[in-house]
């Protein structure tokens, strides 16, 4: 992708678990910038609003392709296109997500579930008041319903926000249908996963201390400074 431009292959490099992180906070970045259209972005700005140096930003971008001509700004759209080709590339992704909780709605909402290349196909809960209805525009199914949905639906990928005791009954469950590629883990467990199925934790406690963490790092670091 140049700026202002069209794509340029480039070599085929694998993209390390920091960058894809960064790719896809340019994505979501983006996607702002066109709802509020603005045509036009250049690195520099883009690391101004995510906290990046701009050097960073056109390192990250060369996954693309090479640059053409500098200083004048990338196609807001073209390069959020280019971007959803290397994120999730040529496929789409049926994602299936277990517990209709605050978080789980919550997620459900967002608008990046907008995407051509991943939809949430169906959601699933243990609450008989909850089934039967829609959440999002997404039917509610029993978790009893979980291997044949999953089967129906070709459902590859799921987002757990059950607690944590029944974290592992439910991967169990949906692993077994021999369906299921990755798992999204909000449960606050560790969970065992066969080979061949990636499973990614994310526990908001874990980041809230590391977070607290710096900043104590940081108001000592000040005192000692005086």
């Amino acid at each position: 992708m140049n700026e202002m431009g069209f794509l340029i292959p480039s070599k085929k490099e694998r993209i390390t678990d920091p960058t894809v992180g960064r790719l896809v906070a340019y994505r979501r970045l983006l996607m702002r910038l066109v709802d509020d259209g603005v045509p036009v972005v250049s690195s520099k700005e883009i690391g101004e609003m995510l906290r990046l140096k701009s050097s960073q930003v056109r390192k990250d971008l060369s996954y693309l392709g090479e640059f053409g001509k500098r200083g004048v700004g990338y196609d807001v759209g073209r390069l959020l296109e280019d971007l959803a080709g290397i994120l999730a590339p040529f496929e789409m992704w049926r994602i299936g997500l277990v517990g209709i909780g605050r978080l789980g709605e919550a997620l459900l909402n967002h608008r990046s579930f907008l995407s051509e290349n991943y939809e949430v196909t169906a959601v699933f809960d243990s609450n008989p008041d909850k089934v039967g209805r829609s959440y999002a525009g997404k039917l509610c199914y029993h978790i009893d319903d979980l291997p044949r949905v999953i089967a129906e639906k070709n459902i590859t990928v799921l987002i757990l926000t059950v607690p944590p005791q029944a974290a592992q009954a439910v991967l169990d469950i949906a692993v077994g249908t021999g369906k299921i590629e990755g798992v999204l883990n909000f449960s606050a467990v560790v969970l065992q996963a066969p080979p061949g199925v990636q499973v990614k934790d994310v526990d908001i406690f874990i980041e809230l201390e590391k977070l607290l963490f710096k900043l104590k790092a940081s108001e000592q670091k000040k005192k000692q400074s005086f």
